[in-house]
């Protein structure tokens, strides 16, 4: 693929600070680089048109968007919500978790870590969900039943200020690069994460595990991979961003795995910068959609002794990356 300079680049990107005044709803950034609440909507009526056109550009401006403290949604709310961002994922969310759901509502993830579990959490590390398949998800839609009363927060990085902070050598060179994407998670299992942490509670080496209700090693039979460009262009902003990731990229499309891990750990590293990145607090009856084609995303696990539950919907990409 060509890369545009830097310049160029910025210059062509969404604006947040666009005339906002005929906008239905209020928007208010968490940081500098990524991420924004948004006041003046209730997800527990329909949303119309012209308001989710709003929620939607912001959206694609802030790649996070976070609506704290709505009334209590229903499944049912949620699932509404949820499918105006696209098609509704009925997959099992990634090999070799065995992740439960809402009872009647197989789309809906219930993604919950007891109070007790000193286990290490599913999303604990830098990722973008499930891009081993072909069309990974565009969109998780995420509502927050129970927090924990301190710690669990999730950080968010931007993985266009990713690629176009890197130098014009690295830009071009990595254009022209694929990777292998694999749900044998080579870097991004056990290893990769750590266990349960609070004020009081030290991890111990056999906390480092998959909780057993969660993890199940008889899938690990059923490895999908694909491969994706290395530097991919969103189809709606048309901004390059750097799309590799710790949890799923095995390796550059003809190279081993040891040839590709020194740069692949660079990549990892510099897309995780701390300046590309939003922390946030959750607090119950919380939603968040964050853009998973551009986004990188890692839930905190800092709360043992606290329950935390949450119910996810995720979207599928209309076509694979490119």
């Amino acid at each position: 693929m060509a890369i545009q300079p830097v310049d160029n680049i910025v210059a062509g990107r969404h604006n947040p600070s666009g005339d906002a005044k005929s906008s239905k709803i209020e928007i208010r950034p968490v940081a500098g680089a990524i991420g924004a609440e948004i006041f003046g909507v209730d997800l527990s009526k329909p949303v119309g048109d012209s308001m989710f056109a709003d929620i939607y550009k912001a959206f694609l401006d802030y790649l996070v968007v976070f609506f704290p403290q709505q009334p209590v949604l229903t499944p049912d709310m949620h699932m509404a919500f949820a499918s105006r961002f696209g098609d509704v994922d009925m997959e099992p969310f990634v090999y070799p978790f065995k992740t439960p759901t809402v009872a009647g509502y197989p789309q809906i993830l219930l993604n919950v870590k007891e109070s007790g579990d000193r286990s290490i959490n599913v999303g604990g590390f830098w990722h973008a969900d499930v891009t081993y398949r072909e069309r990974p998800h565009k969109a998780a839609i995420m509502y927050t039943k129970e927090t924990p009363a301190v710690g669990g927060d999730t950080l968010f990085s931007n993985q266009y200020l990713a690629f176009e902070t890197l130098s014009v050598s690295m830009r071009q060179m990595l254009g022209g690069l694929k990777a292998v994407h694999s749900s044998e998670m080579p870097y991004g299992g056990e290893a990769a994460r750590f266990a349960s942490v609070a004020l009081n509670q030290a991890p111990r080496p056999e906390d480092r595990a998959f909780s057993a209700s969660l993890y199940d090693r008889s899938e690990q039979s059923k490895i999908l991979t694909t491969e994706h460009p290395v530097v991919r262009t969103h189809p709606e902003t048309f901004r390059p961003c750097l799309y590799v990731n710790r949890g799923f990229t095995d390796r550059f499309v003809g190279m081993t795995r040891e040839e590709s891990y020194p740069l692949l750990e660079y990549l990892w590293n510099h897309a995780t910068r701390t300046e590309f990145t939003c922390r946030y607090k959750w607090s119950n009856n919380d939603v968040v959609v964050w853009d998973n084609r551009s986004a990188l995303h890692y839930a905190l696990n800092d709360y043992y002794g606290h329950r935390r539950e949450m119910h996810r919907i995720s979207v599928h990409e209309p076509s694979r990356p490119i």
